[in-house]
């Protein structure tokens, strides 16, 4: 994976977690919670009812008031709204809405009612009656009545309420949603009860069921020409069990995270872990195969896509023809700078046999040349332009099938790496990070409780699902025999060249030796190494007349990495003009709003 890239994503996800924690922040310099409710419900004989509240606010930060929104459904009404407050002093506004009644309570810290209040609590008792909220039907009557609503802007930590009804027999009484139900009780004719938590966006809600003995005329009722208490129970049995089927849903939403892991347990068992080889080398001192160095490229050093070399393989690729004196190397000062150039000559009257990928590798250095002659030190500036690039990227990946073409096609491969493993698990990735997203989604969005097992199970499943799809493929796929012994013998050829100390136990005693380690470090992302442990053992590299090394000498490995990259970045460039001038397109804006 491109290490840019990376950085660049892990810099962006922490400035984004930074300028949350900065909202985060600002909001917390202004805040309000409610520390108590007390609700107490009145049903009288004749159908009213009558409803006082009791709120403590507790307010950090300076605040113009509250409000307190009273829905109202087809033909109820309300009067007799009253409003004190303690701690604060109070004008209040009662707006009427097409279905709703709000009531806008000013709060002041002084009695001239000029100052705002601010950190401080204050009492807010409300009052008022309901027409037409209790139901009278011909077996029974009914007052369905949401203690706490789903609009409040916070949650409770809990709520109080008394109910006082009218008679003291045969009454029956539910709460919903049950898991907010902490202790209630009916005695007499009287309900206590208390809650647990309610979060915000939650409601709380009462059910009582009364005999029509208990009631006399009730003209501030709504009356209900059926009978009513065995539909009410169906349809409560109905609600509690539709509650109760999502919440155990959003559980098991929660647990799918699981699957992925252990569907992945069971492929790397089945397809992953690696054949057992006759084969216990510590290191290898030579290649241990003469295949072409991109295909060692191809199958060592480029774990995410197994089979497909990479620029390391393009590099080693032009070492290789630098060696077969197919490219020959020429320094020149600037006269300008008084810096050395490099330049790569192609000698196209070469007599070596060629592979396809390597004559690929020559023509792509030519359409960067003059009469034959590629300036090293100002490709990077060549292909800093997008045409240039994206004919470079094209003839690149042209490069790359020619090698999958000529030495590993589909069933060359499959006698070194089974990807059946790999693939499963970048299909099960995939799938997983959608579900993970969708299942998120479906517990945001949610009031039910269990929603938060969904959320945690929607972010555990896509985190791994995103892991998944990093990971390289020889951890869910499988080398075969000849792929294992062939990845084993090479990796540890690595290691030798990595470790200095080995190598100056073990010199090359030939230059020709000490080139094919500078080829095939080249293949396997190791040559730096392999050119410092030379420059260890030969005090006088630079006196070489070798291409190969006065390539690594001069930086030429540098050069075309560089320009690799400018390449792949020129090639696929970002617009800082495309929707300059449209509607909405322009900077600041914003909004807002408080009370």
């Amino acid at each position: 994976m491109d290490v840019k890239k990376t950085f660049c994503i892990i810099l962006l996800f922490m400035v984004l977690f930074s300028a949350i924690a900065v909202v985060s922040a600002d909001d917390d310099d202004k805040s309000y919670s409610i520390k108590q409710a007390f609700i107490e419900l009145t049903v009288g004989d004749d159908g009213l009812l009558h409803v006082d509240e009791i709120y403590n606010y507790a307010f950090h930060g300076t605040y113009n008031g509250i409000y307190r929104d009273i829905p109202l459904k087809e033909g109820e009404s309300i009067d007799n709204i009253s409003v004190e407050t303690k701690g604060a002093y109070s004008d209040v506004e009662v707006i009427e809405k097409d279905g709703e009644t709000q009531l806008k309570v000013y709060l002041y810290a002084d009695e001239g009612h000029t100052k705002k209040i601010s950190n401080t609590e204050v009492y807010v008792y409300i009052s008022y009656d309901m027409k037409n909220t209790v139901t009278v039907f011909d077996d029974i009557a009914g007052l369905q009545y949401k203690l706490w609503g789903e609009d409040w802007d916070v949650g409770i930590d809990a709520l109080t309420a008394i109910i006082h009804l009218p008679g003291d027999t045969n009454n029956e009484y539910y709460l919903n949603p049950q898991e907010y139900n902490s202790t209630s009780e009916l005695r007499g004719s009287t309900i206590t009860l208390t809650s647990t938590q309610i979060p915000k966006g939650e409601f709380y809600e009462l059910l009582v069921l009364m005999p029509l003995d208990d009631f006399n005329d009730t003209p501030y009722a709504r009356h209900v020409h059926e009978n009513g208490h065995d539909k009410i129970i169906h349809n409560l049995e109905d609600s509690v069990n539709g509650r109760s089927f999502w919440n155990a849903t959003y559980i098991l939403l929660g647990l799918l995270s699981l699957i992925s892991p252990i569907v992945s347990i069971i492929v790397y068992i089945r397809l992953g872990r690696e054949p057992k080889v006759d084969y216990d080398g510590i290191y290898e001192r030579e290649p241990p195969t003469d295949d072409p160095p991109a295909v060692v490229n191809a199958l060592i050093d480029n774990s995410y896509e197994i089979g497909t070399p990479n620029m390391n393989g393009f590099e080693a690729t032009i070492l290789n023809l630098i060696d077969k004196k197919v490219i020959e190397l020429e320094t020149r000062t600037d006269s300008d700078t008084d810096m050395n150039e490099l330049f790569l000559k192609l000698n196209k009257n070469h007599d070596a046999d060629l592979a396809i990928h390597e004559n690929t590798v020559l023509d792509i250095l030519s359409m960067f040349a003059h009469d034959d002659i590629v300036n090293l030190s100002s490709l990077n500036s060549d292909l800093s332009y997008e045409s240039n690039a994206k004919l470079f990227m094209e003839e690149y990946n042209v490069w790359q099938q020619d090698v999958k073409h000529e030495y590993l096609d589909s069933r060359t491969l499959k006698k070194y790496f089974n990807s059946k493993g790999s693939s499963m698990m970048n299909t099960i990735g995939v799938l997983g990070l959608v579900a993970g997203i969708i299942i998120f989604i479906l517990g945001l969005f949610t009031n039910l409780s269990n929603g938060v097992f969904a959320i945690g199970g929607g972010i555990v499943l896509s985190v791994f699902s995103f892991i998944v799809l990093m990971l390289p493929q020889d951890i869910f796929g499988q080398w075969t025999k000849k792929g294992r012994v062939f990845y084993l013998k090479w990796k540890n050829f690595q290691d030798f060249l990595e470790d200095n100390s080995l190598i100056n136990e073990h010199p090359p005693e030939s230059i020709v030796v000490w080139k094919k380690y500078l080829i095939y470090g080249a293949a396997l992302g190791v040559a730096d190494s392999v050119y410092d442990a030379m420059k260890l053992q030969e005090k006088n590299i630079a006196e070489f007349d070798d291409d190969i090394f006065l390539y690594h000498h001069y930086g030429g490995y540098y050069m075309m990495h560089h320009a690799f990259e400018t390449g792949e970045t020129s090639a696929n460039p970002s617009s800082d003009t495309g929707s300059f001038g449209g509607f909405g397109g322009g900077s600041g804006g914003g909004g807002g709003g408080a009370f």
